[in-house]
Parts: structure tokens; sequence; C-alpha cells
């Protein structure tokens, strides 16, 4: 039985003045995945992760959120819908601690009012308590709750991306998106965040797309990937389809494609 899917891109095409930075992209994404997106630098994959998220409204085409089209959308609405996202270049509060980073992805479900804290009414504390109780099981879900309680610029570089990752885990979402979570780790470390991924997607009951260049990790978790050069979709199918696809090899300026990291 085929599953439903919680992501529909249709046909999305994104121009900036007389540049064509997508164009043309279909995707459909079944729940319960972890599907990759790839392509060589400036291939277009960034821009796709921002107008999926809301960050940029198509020139063209539409995006569907289970059932729901998106399209337009302000990404805070999509976020309180059920999606998340990681940044290519980390993006935490250095100065906030690694409990504090995650309460304020937790705020997205929140439902009192913000002068309910001002008046310190009793049933904002009980939810701010609540916020870090949760706050805290998620540190210790991801294997960071040692950390708790040390500053975001502290901790070490595998940490902070696992950090930003239950940052976005915080808001409860049913599909999230990883932009390059393996950029700056070493081959144990690359190893570990593909155990990671496996593991929030079955725990969270996630549907994860991911952007990478490490090529190990890509054909390691993807059930299925997309290829776009230029902007194009060029390929499209299982790790096996497109490590053998001579369009993907030669996009890759010739090289093995599982060897392929930047």
């Amino acid at each position: 039985m085929s599953r439903k899917n919680i992501i529909e891109v249709r046909n999305v095409t994104m121009r900036f003045g007389g540049v064509t930075a997508v164009s043309e992209l279909s995707m459909d994404i079944p729940e319960g995945s972890i599907v990759g997106l790839i392509g060589p630098n400036g291939a277009g994959k960034t821009t796709a992760f921002n107008v999926i998220t809301g960050f940029y409204r198509p020139t063209e085409g539409d995006v569907v959120f289970a059932g729901r089209r998106i399209t337009g959308m302000a990404p805070h609405r999509i976020c309180a819908l059920g999606m998340a996202r990681t940044f290519q270049n980390i993006r935490l509060f250095y100065n906030e601690t690694a409990l504090e980073n995650v309460m304020i992805g937790r705020h997205v479900r929140r439902s009192g009012h913000w002068w309910g804290a001002v008046l310190g009414l009793p049933g904002t504390r009980r939810e701010e308590r609540d916020i870090r109780e949760k706050s805290l099981e998620l540190l210790r879900r991801v294997g960071l709750s040692a950390h708790a309680d040390e500053v975001a610029s502290a901790l070490p570089y595998g940490a902070q991306r696992r950090l930003e990752i239950a940052r976005a885990l915080a808001t409860e979402p049913k599909f999230l998106l990883l932009d390059e979570p393996a950029a700056g780790m070493n081959p144990q470390e690359s190893l570990e965040l593909m155990k990671f991924i496996r593991q929030i997607r079955d725990e969270f009951h996630l549907t994860i797309l991911l952007i990478e260049h490490d090529m190990k990790v890509v054909m390691g978790v993807c059930e299925h990937i997309w290829v776009l050069e230029y902007g194009k979709l060029i390929a499209e199918g299982d790790a096996e389809s497109i490590r053998s696809n001579p369009r993907v090899i030669e996009a890759y300026l010739g090289e093995d494609v599982n060897n392929v990291a930047d």
C-alpha cells in the first residue's frame, strides 16, 4: 500500500529578476520517508527549501503540505502547521544556553498571551514550567542533557548541529528539512549523523528532506533522491539509480558521486 504524500511541490519556478534559480520543480514526498535534494553549488537547492518553507513565494507553481495549499503563507504559519527546518550556517542563539534555545523553539506551541507573563498569571507560569520540562526531555532524547546549562557558543560543533535540530524538533514538526546537516563534520561524525537522522525519524514520527553535499550520508540514509543542476531537475530515484546516472556523474564533474563532498 502506497504512503500518502506529506508534501507536494507542483511545477515550482523561482526567478530573481532575469535569473531562474529553480525551474518547474515537482516533488512528491511520502509520509515517514527520508529523502534528499542534491546538486552542485548554485543548483538551487536552498532556494527550493526557502520556497517550501515560505521564505520565498514562488514565481510560478504551488506547494501543498498535508493536503493544504501553503503557497505564499508566512513561515511562522507554516511552522505552526507542522514544518520545521535547519540552516546551512548554524543559526543558534549563541549567548543563550542549550536549554533556552530549545525553549525558544517550544514557544510556537504555547497557548497563552504575552501579557500573561507580564501579569504573572498562574496559567502562564504553569505553561512555562511545562515548556521547560519538555525542553529538558527533548535534550535528553537527542543526547544533549549534559549540556543543558551551557551557552550554545561553548558547545562542540557536532553538538551545535544537534542543538539546532533539537530546537526544530521542539516545534513539534511532522516534516523536517535539514540544510547540509553534515557540513564541517568528520567521517565518524557523519556516520553518527546518519544514525541520528534515522533515530529522530522513527522516534518523532517525522518525514525528513535533506540537502547534503556528503554523498556517503545521502546514499546511506535517503530512500529517494532528487538532483538539481542550474535549477532544473536532471534525475530522481533511489540511491542505486542516482549513483550510476550519467547526468548526475557529469554534474559532479565526472567524479564518483559516492566520493563527492565539499
